[in-house]
Protein backbone atom coordinates (compact mmCIF):
# COMPACT_ATOMS: atom_id res chain seq x y z
CA UNK A 1 0.00 0.00 0.00
CA UNK A 2 0.82 3.28 -0.28
CA UNK A 3 0.08 6.45 0.43
CA UNK A 4 0.74 10.22 -0.71
CA UNK A 5 -0.28 12.90 2.13
CA UNK A 6 0.52 16.42 3.82
CA UNK A 7 -0.78 15.04 7.45
CA UNK A 8 1.79 13.46 9.81
CA UNK A 9 1.87 9.93 10.47
CA UNK A 10 2.27 8.01 13.84
CA UNK A 11 4.49 5.43 13.42
CA UNK A 12 3.24 3.05 16.08
CA UNK A 13 -0.44 3.26 14.70
CA UNK A 14 1.02 2.72 11.63
CA UNK A 15 2.97 -0.75 12.32
CA UNK A 16 -0.23 -1.91 14.11
CA UNK A 17 -2.50 -1.66 11.63
CA UNK A 18 0.21 -2.85 8.96
CA UNK A 19 0.49 -6.01 11.26
CA UNK A 20 -2.48 -6.70 12.06
CA UNK A 21 -3.33 -9.88 12.71
CA UNK A 22 -0.64 -11.41 10.44
CA UNK A 23 1.23 -14.09 12.56
CA UNK A 24 3.19 -14.80 9.55
CA UNK A 25 5.04 -11.92 9.67
CA UNK A 26 9.03 -12.72 11.32
CA UNK A 27 10.41 -9.91 10.49
CA UNK A 28 9.41 -6.23 10.71
CA UNK A 29 11.57 -3.81 8.95
CA UNK A 30 10.59 0.31 9.34
CA UNK A 31 12.48 3.46 7.99
CA UNK A 32 11.42 6.82 8.86
CA UNK A 33 12.73 9.57 7.27
CA UNK A 34 13.41 13.18 8.86
CA UNK A 35 13.99 16.32 7.59
CA UNK A 36 17.21 17.50 8.92
CA UNK A 37 17.96 21.41 10.54
CA UNK A 38 21.42 21.44 8.16
CA UNK A 39 22.05 20.31 4.59
CA UNK A 40 25.02 20.99 2.70
CA UNK A 41 26.79 23.01 5.26
CA UNK A 42 23.64 25.43 5.74
CA UNK A 43 20.91 25.75 8.16
CA UNK A 44 17.48 24.92 7.00
CA UNK A 45 14.55 26.87 8.40
CA UNK A 46 12.24 24.59 6.67
CA UNK A 47 11.73 21.93 3.44
CA UNK A 48 8.97 22.37 1.08
CA UNK A 49 8.29 18.96 -1.07
CA UNK A 50 6.42 19.39 -4.05
CA UNK A 51 4.83 16.51 -6.21
CA UNK A 52 3.09 16.02 -9.26
CA UNK A 53 -0.41 14.38 -8.13
CA UNK A 54 -1.17 11.05 -9.77
CA UNK A 55 2.33 10.45 -11.59
CA UNK A 56 3.79 10.18 -7.89
CA UNK A 57 1.44 7.81 -6.77
CA UNK A 58 1.72 5.46 -9.69
CA UNK A 59 5.64 5.62 -9.54
CA UNK A 60 5.19 4.56 -5.60
CA UNK A 61 3.03 1.36 -6.32
CA UNK A 62 5.50 0.40 -9.05
CA UNK A 63 8.42 0.72 -6.65
CA UNK A 64 6.49 -1.09 -4.30
CA UNK A 65 5.26 -3.69 -6.60
CA UNK A 66 9.23 -4.43 -8.00
CA UNK A 67 10.02 -4.85 -3.73
CA UNK A 68 7.46 -7.20 -3.36
CA UNK A 69 8.23 -9.20 -6.73
CA UNK A 70 12.30 -9.12 -5.54
CA UNK A 71 11.56 -10.41 -1.93
CA UNK A 72 9.18 -12.68 -0.26
CA UNK A 73 7.28 -10.30 1.45
CA UNK A 74 4.14 -10.69 3.41
CA UNK A 75 3.60 -6.82 3.01
CA UNK A 76 4.87 -3.26 2.38
CA UNK A 77 4.16 0.16 3.00
CA UNK A 78 5.10 3.71 2.19
CA UNK A 79 3.96 6.70 3.51
CA UNK A 80 5.29 10.00 1.52
CA UNK A 81 4.20 13.68 2.77
CA UNK A 82 4.33 16.72 0.80
CA UNK A 83 3.58 20.58 1.41
CA UNK A 84 6.32 22.94 4.33
CA UNK A 85 8.37 20.35 6.90
CA UNK A 86 9.95 21.80 9.84
CA UNK A 87 13.55 20.39 10.93
CA UNK A 88 12.22 16.98 12.72
CA UNK A 89 9.35 16.42 11.50
CA UNK A 90 8.63 13.01 9.52
CA UNK A 91 8.88 12.61 5.60
CA UNK A 92 8.35 9.53 4.44
CA UNK A 93 7.89 6.12 6.27
CA UNK A 94 8.74 2.72 4.70
CA UNK A 95 7.70 -0.63 6.46
CA UNK A 96 8.73 -4.01 4.83
CA UNK A 97 7.57 -7.16 6.39
CA UNK A 98 8.39 -10.66 5.80
CA UNK A 99 8.55 -14.33 7.48
CA UNK A 100 12.66 -13.42 7.47
CA UNK A 101 14.46 -10.57 8.23
CA UNK A 102 17.03 -10.75 5.50
CA UNK A 103 14.89 -10.28 3.37
CA UNK A 104 12.41 -7.59 4.91
CA UNK A 105 15.43 -5.37 5.51
CA UNK A 106 17.12 -5.77 1.68
CA UNK A 107 13.35 -4.82 0.14
CA UNK A 108 13.07 -1.72 2.66
CA UNK A 109 16.81 -0.48 1.90
CA UNK A 110 15.70 -1.19 -1.90
CA UNK A 111 12.49 0.90 -1.17
CA UNK A 112 14.51 4.03 0.21
CA UNK A 113 17.12 3.93 -2.20
CA UNK A 114 14.62 4.22 -5.49
CA UNK A 115 12.29 6.62 -3.60
CA UNK A 116 15.28 8.80 -3.33
CA UNK A 117 16.19 8.27 -6.87
CA UNK A 118 12.93 7.73 -9.06
CA UNK A 119 10.16 9.44 -7.23
CA UNK A 120 8.82 11.97 -8.68
CA UNK A 121 9.04 14.53 -5.49
CA UNK A 122 10.91 17.83 -5.56
CA UNK A 123 12.56 19.67 -2.66
CA UNK A 124 12.69 23.29 -1.93
CA UNK A 125 14.98 23.77 1.75
CA UNK A 126 14.41 27.87 3.10
CA UNK A 127 18.01 28.50 4.68
CA UNK A 128 19.54 31.75 6.17
CA UNK A 129 21.24 32.80 2.79
CA UNK A 130 17.65 32.12 0.68
CA UNK A 131 15.50 29.73 -0.56
CA UNK A 132 17.32 26.60 -3.03
CA UNK A 133 15.94 23.36 -4.89
CA UNK A 134 17.74 20.68 -3.46
CA UNK A 135 19.66 18.97 -6.35
CA UNK A 136 19.85 14.51 -6.61
CA UNK A 137 22.80 13.47 -4.85
CA UNK A 138 25.09 11.07 -6.38
CA UNK A 139 25.60 9.22 -3.46
CA UNK A 140 21.63 8.48 -3.89
CA UNK A 141 22.50 7.43 -7.49
CA UNK A 142 25.08 4.92 -6.23
CA UNK A 143 22.89 3.33 -3.45
CA UNK A 144 20.18 2.61 -6.08
CA UNK A 145 23.02 1.75 -8.59
CA UNK A 146 23.06 -1.46 -6.73
CA UNK A 147 19.52 -2.68 -6.97
CA UNK A 148 20.07 -2.46 -10.66
CA UNK A 149 18.14 -6.17 -12.17
CA UNK A 150 21.69 -7.01 -13.90
CA UNK A 151 23.29 -6.68 -10.60
CA UNK A 152 21.15 -8.89 -8.88
CA UNK A 153 22.31 -11.77 -7.79
CA UNK A 154 19.30 -13.40 -6.93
Amino acid sequence: MIRVQQEDFDVGAEISNFVGSDKSIGALVTFVGLVRDMNDGDAVADMTLEHYPGMTEKMLEQIRAEAMERWPLSASLIVHRYGRLAPGEKIVLVITASAHRQSAFEANEFLVDWLKTKAPFWKHEETPEGARWVSARSSDDAAAARWARDSQKQ
